[in-house]
């Protein structure tokens, strides 16, 4: 029987994005030069039936530089295993050539360089370009469009329209139907309200009315594609209302619940399904688990963890796709079906690079019309910077550090606490700093910068906390997020130690000295999931310390010590 690696290097051998053309014996400039659309869209078809798919796209509707992690560091059984690979590593295990577009599209090594070779990525008329050619090559009752969640969230005009600009989008793409998480954070009549009257169907099996233990939104949809019965059951993030501000949504209740999606799954087949689709937000390790526990299921296309990755993996008979983040990836999965069995798969991750694609020009007339409300605000320029911005990584990053010295320097503090959001696009050095990049990383319903007083013992719990929620070894008890960026404060975390017992050496930077367990300290930070914080808003906060500095220089972050990985 074909081992998991094996079958995960078969088909990232047969779906590389460009390097199997040629692109990785080829210079910089050369292989940017032969970028081209028609070379994105190859792919031999199989069977009848295509699904498109795409995730956390984080409301971004302009084409953006985003850098992948250089950090991703897996525990327990997931250790070492992909998604938990970067750079050199990842290069190596799907056998992609340095300085390649597959290498700037998926890695981190070299990024800046590569970056200006082959530009930004994504768009969301470059996306309606691949759909739009998909549909026209497999003709539209053979393919099905879903979308993975975290798509109504991460931009200004988003946050401005309460997602009417991205339904707006979708519905013009077509989508078939969606999963949720920060979705919810516009709270929950207005997820209710679009939800009720979208062209697209809201599933969520794993979300319950907590007084009556009543389903809230349709747990599954059958669709009809290419002469086959494609169930989709939708996940939306377990653990959302620990991530996110429960009082947003008071009376639902999330979770996991592998009961009834092994139900579902049974449901489906016994009322005729050729094919069962899990659409789920749970983020990669939590699906590669359900994948071993819950059978029945053919695709599970994951999301919420940001992963790209140009091969399928294998668990059992479940294949599992993950198809990166903010607009830079669109996946294609053509399925043959005989005698009511997948028999057959082929995949490919379709990089999204945005010079070599041709816009949709009714996609880009609707982007400019949401947009034209706020276009000015969004292209004033703040600031500029002389340093790499970008958010990805297990501890720290650039512009998680620029906004943790924001916090500090605006609110007067000794140390500063930001969340490891994962969204936000990456700024080269050079590049002005705009509203939108600023709020394209801050834009949240609660964006509210609080300032209290913390012990060093209250620090350390904080810190403990956030580490068990992302490196407990049962991937079941992970939220799939990165850990609380730091302002002021350094330390030492050893991630294969249980909870409680992880972080040690916590240090005061500005005078040297460790952190005492009893002292208070004055600290600020963001995106509190309690209600009624106060504080002036992230984006206001930040805007105000670029715009004084005027020019940016953010060093490397050498305050965080990691062992155990």
């Amino acid at each position: 029987m074909i081992s998991r690696r094996d079958f995960l290097q078969a088909t990232a051998a047969a779906s590389a994005l460009l390097t199997g053309s040629g692109y990785g014996s080829l210079g910089r400039a050369a292989a940017q030069q032969r970028l081209t659309q028609t070379d994105i869209l190859k792919f031999d078809p199989l069977g009848t039936v295509t699904i498109l798919y795409i995730a956390d796209t984080h409301a971004q509707l302009m084409p953006l530089y985003f850098r992948e992690p250089s950090v991703n560091l897996g525990v327990g059984e997931d250790r070492g295993l992909p998604p938990h690979i970067t750079d050199e590593a990842f290069r190596k295990y799907f056998h992609i050539a340095a300085g390649s577009a597959d290498a700037y599209a998926l890695t981190a090594d070299d990024f800046v360089s590569l970056a200006r070779n082959y530009g930004k990525m994504g768009g969301m008329d470059r996306i309606a370009t691949l759909v739009n050619a998909v549909r026209a090559e497999r003709g539209d009752d053979k393919v099905l469009l879903l979308d993975g969640g975290d798509t109504w969230q991460g931009s200004w005009t988003s946050l401005q329209t309460k997602a009417q600009d991205m339904v707006d989008v979708m519905s013009a793409l077509k989508t078939d139907a969606m999963v949720g998480h920060w979705e919810f954070t516009y709270g929950a009549d207005r997820v209710k309200e679009i939800a009720d009257s979208a062209s697209f169907a809201f599933l969520a099996q794993n979300i319950r009315d907590n007084e009556w233990q009543e389903p809230v939104f349709e747990g599954r949809k059958v669709f009809e594609r290419g002469g086959a019965k494609v169930a989709v059951i939708g996940q939306a993030l377990p653990r959302t209302a620990v991530a996110n501000p429960r009082w947003m949504f008071p009376k639902w209740e999330f979770g996991i619940r592998e009961e009834d999606m092994q139900k579902q799954v049974d449901d489906a087949r016994a009322e005729g399904a050729d094919i069962v689709v899990l659409l789920s937000h749970d983020g990669f390790d939590v699906d590669r688990k359900l994948a071993s526990r819950v059978k029945g299921i053919d695709v599970i296309l994951t999301a919420h963890t940001h992963d790209a990755m140009p091969g399928l993996i294998k668990v059992d008979d479940t294949v599992l796709v993950a198809t990166g983040s903010h607009g830079k990836f669109l996946s294609r999965l053509d399925l043959e079906v005989k005698n009511k069995k997948v028999t057959g798969v082929r995949f490919k991750l379709m990089p999204v690079f945005t010079d070599a694609i041709k816009p949709d020009s009714a996609m880009t007339a609707l982007v400019e019309k949401v947009r034209a409300p706020y276009a000015k605000d969004l292209a004033r320029v703040v600031g500029k910077t002389d340093s790499l911005l970008y958010r990805r990584g297990n501890f720290n990053g650039t512009f998680d550090d620029l906004i943790c010295n924001a916090i500090m320097s605006e609110r007067d503090v000794e140390i500063s606490l930001s969340p490891g959001f994962r969204w936000g696009g990456s700024l080269l050095p050079g590049q002005a700093i705009t509203w939108e990049d600023i709020t394209n990383a801050t834009a949240i319903t609660y964006p509210n910068c609080y300032r209290n007083e913390m012990t060093g013992k209250q620090l350390k719990a904080v810190l403990e906390d956030v580490a068990d929620n992302i490196f407990h070894p049962d991937p079941y008890f992970q939220g799939g997020g990165d850990m609380v960026r730091i302002g002021g404060m350094g330390y030492a975390i050893d991630v294969s130690k249980p909870m409680g017992s992880r972080i040690s050496d916590l240090t005061h930077l500005k005078s040297g000295k460790p952190i005492d367990a009893d002292k208070t300290y004055t600290v600020a930070g963001w995106a509190s999931v309690n209600e009624g914080t106060r504080g002036p808003p992230i984006w206001d906060l930040l805007s105000a310390h670029i715009s004084k500095a005027g020019e940016v220089k953010v060093e490397p972050n050498t305050a965080v010590k990691v062992t155990g990985a």
